[in-house]
This record gives C-alpha cells, sequence and structure tokens, in this order.
C-alpha cells in the first residue's frame, strides 16, 4: 500500500491524522477511486492554492484551524467543523487565514 495513504479497517483522526509542516501543504489520501477522491490537507498559515476550477463539485470540511475558501470571488471563513460545498466550473481558491486542516470530498459526475 502506498504511504501516502490510510490503512483501510483501522480507526483514525482527521485532526491527528496528518502534520503541520512549516510554510507548506500536506496532504494524504483517504480513499482514491475513479469516481472521487477524499483527502486529508494541513497548510502551515499563509499557504493556499491559488484560484482554479474543477469539473465537478467539491466539499471542503474544517478539521483544525481557520481557512479563507473563496468562491468565485466571495471570502468565507470557516473553522473547525464547519463545511462548505464549491460548485463545478466555479473559479474558487484557498487560503490559511491560520494553519489548518481540511478534508477535501470530491465526487465524480458523469
Amino acid at each position: 500500500m502506498a504511504k501516502n495513504e490510510f490503512d483501510k479497517g483501522k480507526k483514525f483522526s482527521f485532526k491527528d491524522s496528518v502534520a503541520y509542516a512549516e510554510q507548506a501543504i500536506v496532504s494524504k489520501h483517504v480513499l482514491r477511486k475513479e469516481t472521487g477522491n477524499i483527502s486529508l490537507f494541513a497548510f502551515d498559515k499563509g499557504e493556499g492554492l491559488s484560484e482554479h476550477t474543477a469539473p465537478f463539485d467539491a466539499m471542503v470540511t474544517i478539521v483544525d484551524g481557520r481557512a479563507d475558501v473563496i468562491i468565485d470571488g466571495e471570502s468565507n471563513i470557516l473553522e473547525a467543523g464547519e463545511t462548505i460545498v464549491m460548485p463545478a466550473n466555479i473559479p474558487h481558491a484557498l487560503k490559511a487565514v491560520d494553519k489548518f486542516k481540511m478534508v477535501l470530498t470530491m465526487i465524480k459526475s458523469k
């Protein structure tokens, strides 16, 4: 099994399963399938993903810290326990207001 993936059949905590790295974004795959992916990310403060689009909806759930999820130019500050859906084909970006961890769920459409 790839080192960057979770072990199936073993319990885990999203908050404790990926570590922060200075001036970096760290990711780990929870599930990778042709029909979509679930990934866990840790962003150091000030890090982010530049504006882009995706051909399918993506759901972001914050598990630690605070993030600015910008969708179609509109800022959305999310804290631990909060979730937002980034719509398909709409520009979006993410920025770490504080260091944060998130679960990204992407389900592909036909």
